[in-house]
C-alpha cells in the first residue's frame, strides 16, 4: 500500500552542513518531523557537495516518514563557482562582475541537466546564460 502524503516541503541547505537551526527546525517541526533524523539523513547523503548549497524536496507522509529528493544546487551558485565570483552585481544591466564563456556554459548546464526543462543541450546553455546576465556576468561565445 502507498503512503498518503501529507505535504511537500521545500528548502535550501548547505551540502553536508545542515543543523536544526532556522530554517530547517520550524519548517519541519511544524509537520510533526523527526528533525534530527533529517539533518542526520541530508549531511550523509551530500557529504560530498559539503558546503554547496543544495535544493531538498521534502515528501512528508501521514505516518510522519519522510523522503528526501535532492536537486542539484541552482545555476547563480554553480556560476559564482565557477569563475570564482563572491555575489554578483548589484546592478547587472550596468555594473559587469566577471565573464563566463561558453565551455563552462556547458558543464553547468550538464549539472542542471535532470533539473531543468530544457530540450538540448544549447537550449539548456541559453537559460544558464540568461542566469548570468541576470547576475552581471558577460556571456561571451
Amino acid at each position: 500500500m502507498a503512503k498518503e502524503l501529507l505535504t511537500k516541503v521545500k528548502l535550501q541547505c548547505p551540502g553536508g552542513q545542515a543543523t536544526p537551526a532556522p530554517p530547517v527546525g520550524p519548517a519541519l517541526g511544524q509537520h510533526g518531523v523527526n528533525i534530527a533524523a533529517f539533518v542526520k539523513q541530508f549531511n550523509d547523503k551530500t557529504r560530498d557537495r559539503m558546503g554547496l548549497i543544495l535544493p531538498v524536496v521534502i515528501s512528508i507522509f501521514k505516518d510522519k516518514s519522510m523522503e528526501l529528493e535532492i536537486k542539484s544546487p541552482p545555476a547563480s551558485v554553480l556560476i559564482r563557482n565557477a569563475i570564482k565570483l563572491e555575489k554578483g552585481s548589484k546592478t547587472p544591466g550596468r555594473e559587469k562582475v566577471g565573464k563566463i564563456g561558453r565551455k563552462a556554459l556547458e558543464e553547468i548546464a550538464k549539472a542542471k541537466e535532470k533539473d531543468l526543462n530544457a530540450g538540448s543541450l544549447d537550449a539548456a546553455c541559453r537559460m544558464i546564460a540568461g542566469t548570468a546576465r541576470s547576475m552581471g556576468v558577460t556571456v561571451e561565445g
